[in-house]
């Protein structure tokens, strides 16, 4: 018996050896007619790794069973035969780390997915920044070197009241910047209900530390009082601190100061308030039935000395960190070393400067910011864009699965409002068998997100929730045109 199983095995080894030697060789596939006009496209060095990475690959799959590879009918195996893994291979490497995507998860204002999406303005302006030299910091007027925070600054102030204005990377930057600027080795107050995350869990305490600034903290989680800021100024208080919590609510016996009464305590003292914002926004929302949110305008003309607030989010701009209030301060921050670290390039002022011109014109912001013309869609357009969807995913589906349309509430961004809802509509998937329900649903979102445009969706109440918010009249089609393409 064991004489036998011997025999065999160094047949299967003989086998396998001969198989394995009919491979053609690197320099031969490499050679063939077929392969150069795969070097045209991506170049002899490219190609050249990508037929070693499949030979190799077709040599370890045969050689542990994995991998059944057969000789043609000649015994051999032709080049062509290796080159059609090589042009996937290639494509693949092609393809971009960073692709455009159908956001359907129901946040409009996705952190994970790029925040907000840019209006043709910003892009047109942008691209031009990319292909031509721009004056990113040359004075056109006098032919000297100038301030890249000039292209932009006149017209922040105009839209906020604000008597300066300087932008850095994004708004934990514009709080980090602000803070080792105004108040290093000193102490800032700040209530203790206002000790927000901002994400990543970046959270203000360690903003804080990071500035060099010793954080005094006042109040209770749900109650601050004008007297607890009133008895923790001292000497070594560099200025007074006020964080929007747009990003949680806490709800029942809470009180909070207002800004209207923290400034004249901080006027008695002589320091200055300074606010964070958060998302920041430089219009009433309520005019397009959105939640209410405090604008930089009015927060500067209560009174705040400084105003810190996000580019890429209710503003609707590229990701960016602004900085307003007085001069002096403004001044001071400029001047500090991390100002430059922080700093953003010609394609973000790029950007910001078409979307702060579009606040010039309020009448038509609902229609051309492309952020708040997605929170103001009615539902009925949700509706019907899913009522024709919903067909043609159920085709594509089969009877595993059913596909209804449902109301459901959209988000308005994970940092930005994440307790106000949005009324919307959307398609809903469940699974149609017994069991197995969550292990289905899996399967279909990563089929989804293996789509040529990934879908994300998100899986909720044991079905996959498609919400077509942020899916306009312009990408409709292309949304529906691959649905058949679903491989379960």
């Amino acid at each position: 018996m064991s004489d036998t199983v011997g025999h065999e095995a160094e047949q299967d080894s003989a086998a396998l050896n001969a198989l394995l030697a009919k491979m053609p060789s690197v320099e031969r596939v490499i050679a063939s007619v077929t392969a150069q006009p795969l070097i045209a496209l991506f170049g002899r060095t490219q190609v050249l790794a990508a037929i070693r990475a499949t030979l190799d690959g077709w040599r370890r799959g045969t050689q542990a069973g994995t991998l059944s590879v057969a000789a043609d009918d000649t015994g051999q195996f032709a080049p062509e035969r290796v080159l059609d893994d090589v042009s996937r291979l290639l494509d693949a490497q092609a393809q971009s780390r960073l692709r455009p995507v159908f956001n359907l998860t129901g946040t409009v204002l996705h952190t994970n997915l790029g925040r907000a999406i840019l209006p043709d303005e910003a892009v047109r302006a942008v691209v031009q920044a990319l292909t031509q030299p721009v004056n990113l910091e040359f004075d056109l007027a006098t032919g000297k070197r100038g301030d890249r925070d000039d292209l932009i600054d006149g017209l922040i102030c105009e839209l906020t009241g604000a008597e300066a204005a300087t932008v850095v990377n994004n708004n934990a930057a514009a709080v980090l910047l602000s803070l080792s600027a105004l108040a290093t080795r000193k102490e800032v107050i700040v209530s203790r209900g206002e000790l927000v995350e901002i994400g990543g869990a970046f959270r203000i305490p360690d903003i804080m530390a990071r500035a060099g600034a010793r954080l005094r903290e006042v109040g209770t989680t749900n109650r601050t009082h004008l007297k607890d800021y009133e008895s923790a100024i001292n000497a070594r208080t560099a200025l007074l601190m006020k964080v929007h919590c747009s990003n949680y609510a806490i709800s029942g016996f809470t009180k909070s100061v207002e800004l209207a009464e923290l400034v004249p305590l901080a006027r008695t003292h002589g320091l200055p308030v300074a606010v964070d914002l958060g998302s920041g926004t430089l219009t009433d929302l309520t005019q397009w039935g959105l939640p209410a949110e405090p604008t930089v305008h009015a927060t500067i003309e209560a009174g705040a000395d400084l105003v810190t607030f996000s580019g890429d989010k209710l503003l609707g701009g590229p990701q960016a960190g602004l900085i307003v209030g007085r001069k002096e301060l403004i001044a001071r921050i400029k001047k500090h070393p991390l100002k430059r670290a922080l700093r953003v390039g010609k394609l973000t002022l790029a950007a910001l400067e078409p979307v702060l011109k579009l606040y010039q014109a309020p009448e038509f912001l609902g229609e051309r910011l492309t952020t708040l013309r997605l929170l103001a869609r009615p539902a009925t357009q949700m509706h019907e864009a899913a009522t024709r969807a919903s067909p043609v995913l159920q085709r594509a589906l089969g009877e595993a699965y059913t596909v209804g349309v449902e109301p459901m509430f959209s988000q308005i961004g994970s940092g930005a409002l994440p307790v106000d809802v949005l009324p919307s509509y959307g398609l809903v998937v469940r699974h149609a068998g017994k069991g197995g329900s969550g292990r289905a649903l899996m399967k279909l979102e990563r089929a989804l997100r293996a789509l040529p445009r990934p879908v994300i969706g998100r899986i909720a109440d044991d079905a996959l929730r498609l919400d077509l918010r942020c899916v306009e009249a312009t990408d409709e089609a292309a949304f529906i045109a691959q649905l058949p393409e679903l491989r379960l």
